[in-house]
């Protein structure tokens, strides 16, 4: 009666006294969860001990603390219903019938019971704080996920904005110009208003260099949605190009300037952009002196390799790459520095796989060494120099590009912007 009138009131005290959307803090939750365990270890206390069934009871508060509460609340829980269960297999009142025959099982049997609920409180314990864990981080790395991505579609949306200002601001501008020019020519030499009116007239050619700076495209110039795929990838691969490292650029195996065959014109997607972004970075990161971009096509793939002369994937995360907040490589440190080297978190890989999956691609992570043989039968003899790490992009090609004569024909000459006749 004392076990279950507590219960009693400590529920009403929480239903009438606190309002209905108060949030516990993680010391209130924790202190709620020991007293429904300690409620629990009284009653089994009253009612036969690990004798009694509903001792598997005890397992849910821990479980809870493990999935909601922080590590340490959950050692708090573990250890405190460790110590019960361990206390209940000594002391506690047996079941009794109403003819006085007392029910007691064997030593052996609550033995094997204590160790089963031990097991099962470290286990439950362990299996659902990992989970917590990973959901918490995946949860993360999508968040961050969706932020790089709505940044690119916000940049991708503002260079449409621009050129589309740019393009309806030439008109306003060239009146300006014109009748500036034409005010100019009446007034004399010398005088301080026409020096105001060549002013203008040069903040006019310096508002329009602006606009032609900020947008390179007339906006219903289709090359914004479509682009060849070397475009795309130096494009992609534009903000880690000055940073120490050598990147070569090549197609189906040659140097880029000496291909001369028609190149696949392909969606501009800024998750396909965003997603190679991340793994040139990657990259240029780990690398010693050289990064090499290679795309290759055929009837059927659409393929990128992006390799590097590091020292690679470690061998015993290679399954795991992709994952969020996984351990990679350490950084390449330049010359004379003596800070710790840089452990990758693998959240950039993470975003550049998730990017590129939703564009239908498959990324495979491999190494140089010791895939040298598999990848040379994608891409021919590979380069020597490449004895890092290997990310290899592919689309299927009836997934990633569209007919080429349609494409030709939908995109026809560039409109570029004409701010004076």
């Amino acid at each position: 009666m004392l076990a279950i009138t507590a219960s009693i009131l400590f529920n009403l005290v929480a239903t009438f006294v606190f309002p209905s959307n108060k949030r516990l803090s993680e010391q209130e939750a924790m202190l709620s969860l020991l007293f429904d365990l300690c409620q629990l270890v009284l009653l089994l206390y009253l009612t036969g001990g690990l004798s009694n069934p509903f001792v598997l009871l005890i397992l849910a508060p821990v479980t809870i603390a493990a999935t909601a509460l922080t590590l340490y609340a959950t050692i708090v829980l573990c250890l405190t219903a460790l110590a019960m269960i361990s206390l209940l297999s000594f002391f506690h009142y047996p079941l009794t019938k109403t003819t006085g025959e007392v029910m007691e099982l064997p030593g052996l049997f609550v033995a094997g019971m204590w160790v089963a609920l031990a097991i099962g409180i470290l286990f439950l314990a362990i299996y659902a704080r990992r989970v917590a864990v990973e959901m918490f981080s995946m949860s993360q790395a999508l968040s961050a996920t969706q932020m790089a991505l709505a940044r690119e579609h916000q940049l991708t949306a503002l260079g449409g904005v621009v050129a589309a200002a740019a393009h309806e601001m030439g008109t306003p501008l060239a009146t300006i110009k014109l009748t500036s020019a034409e005010i100019a020519s009446e007034l004399q030499d010398g005088s301080e208003l026409k020096e105001d009116v060549i002013l203008i007239q040069d903040q006019v050619d310096r508002l329009s260099q602006i606009l032609r700076d900020m947008g390179r495209i007339g906006k219903d110039d289709l090359m914004l949605k479509n682009a060849p795929i070397t475009a795309i990838i130096h494009e992609a691969a534009e903000p880690h190009e000055n940073r120490g490292k050598e990147l070569i650029f090549m197609v189906n195996g040659k140097l880029e300037e000496q291909v001369v065959n028609e190149i696949p014109i392909v969606p501009r997607h800024p998750e396909i952009i965003h997603g190679l972004r991340n793994l040139v970075q990657n990259a240029v990161d780990f690398s010693s002196e050289i990064v090499l971009i290679d795309v290759t096509w055929d009837e059927k793939y659409v393929r990128i390799m992006v390799g590097d002369d590091g020292e690679g994937y470690p061998f015993d995360l290679l399954d795991r790459l992709g994952d969020p907040f996984i351990s990679t490589r350490n950084k390449q440190q330049p010359a004379g520095e003596t800070s710790e080297a840089y452990q990758g978190m693998g959240l950039g890989l993470f975003i550049a796989k998730t990017l590129l999956e939703r564009s239908k691609a498959e990324v495979t992570f491999a190494n140089a060494a010791s895939d040298t043989n598999r990848m040379a039968q994608h891409y021919g003899i590979l380069d020597p120099r490449l004895r890092g790490a290997i990310v290899d992009v592919r689309w299927k090609r009836v997934d990633f590009e569209r007919n080429m004569e349609e494409m030709h024909a939908a995109l026809g000459p560039n409109q570029h912007i004409k701010i004076f006749p």
